[in-house]
């Protein structure tokens, strides 16, 4: 039953991404449903990391003792100003685990 419902899902979703990839399909988005979806990414990660980063056992920590919250800073501080995801990604998660260890 699991791998029926893993399957499932996994099909919905590949479909609901091939009616916007697929050339030959007549779907198109007006210019304002485009500019409306470049907003559901930031927002997707903003509340999947938002907890994570100020939600430190069930209550809000924002010390400079929170490991995530510090990681989290250097981690936009590193994007401006690299402009480069994987060297963002790497040392970010470096300085995340040496804030773990020190803090």
């Amino acid at each position: 039953m699991i791998y029926i419902m893993i399957v499932a899902m996994g099909l919905v979703v590949f479909l609901n991404r091939y009616l916007f990839i697929e050339p030959r399909l007549p779907v198109r988005l007006n210019r304002g449903a485009r500019e409306f979806l470049g907003f559901a990414v930031p927002g997707m990660l903003t509340a999947i990391c938002g907890p994570i980063i100020f939600l430190a056992d069930h209550k809000l920590n924002v010390s400079l003792a929170n490991p995530y919250l510090l990681a989290a800073i250097c981690a936009v501080a590193l994007m401006f100003w690299t402009r480069n995801v994987l060297i963002t990604v790497l040392l970010s998660m470096g300085l995340f685990y040496f804030f773990r260890w020190w803090l």
